[in-house]
């Protein structure tokens, strides 16, 4: 990851129109960009589909960032809005939709096993929660940046993480896994 001067320098020639920075600007950011959509989404597709539509709308609205201010948050902003507003479009569909076919019985429940999903077991937080501890422990973003990006204040991105972090910590003791098994 590129540091903050950097990224900012990037963001700088990208906006005047270098195409060497756009392009190590999408390969800079993307990854953990994409890390942050895949904790949030339920598939991959639509965590690809997030990811292509954010460097779309950074694109269309780059001139919109200042100068000097820190390129993450501003992204990350970006992103969160455009997570919301694909949540919002497919519940929408999901309501006007129409079951045609009855679905098959389903299988079997199958015995639990100790493996770990992380990314079933942090679907199972508050979207606010599982968005806060995506920036911060997957995007690797810091405290300020995450309350920039989320326009909150730091206390409550400080209150979300631990609140996140305690129900993690239950889970995981109720599936088994204890301080010995977390080290």
């Amino acid at each position: 990851m590129r540091a903050d001067d950097d990224l900012k320098a990037l963001m700088v020639r990208y906006q005047q129109g270098d195409p060497a920075a756009a392009a190590a600007l999408v390969q800079c950011l993307s990854p953990a960009l994409h890390r942050f959509f895949l904790v949030q989404s339920t598939s991959r597709r639509y965590a690809d589909d997030l990811l292509q539509e954010t460097w779309l709308r950074l694109h269309q609205s780059r001139q919109t960032w200042r100068p000097g201010e820190p390129v993450r948050p501003w992204l990350y902003a970006i992103a969160r809005h455009i997570r919301i507003d694909h949540f919002r479009r497919m519940s929408r569909v999901e309501t006007r939709e129409q079951q045609v076919e009855p679905l098959p019985e389903s299988a079997p429940p199958t015995p639990p096993d100790r493996s770990l999903d992380l990314t079933a077991l942090l679907a199972t937080l508050p979207d606010s929660q599982r968005e806060v501890v995506a920036m911060l422990k997957i995007a690797g973003m810091s405290l300020e940046e995450v309350a920039r990006a989320t326009s909150c204040s730091i206390g409550a991105v400080k209150q979300k993480s631990h609140r996140a972090y305690e129900t993690l910590r239950e889970r995981l003791t109720a599936l088994g896994f204890g301080e010995r098994d977390a080290r």
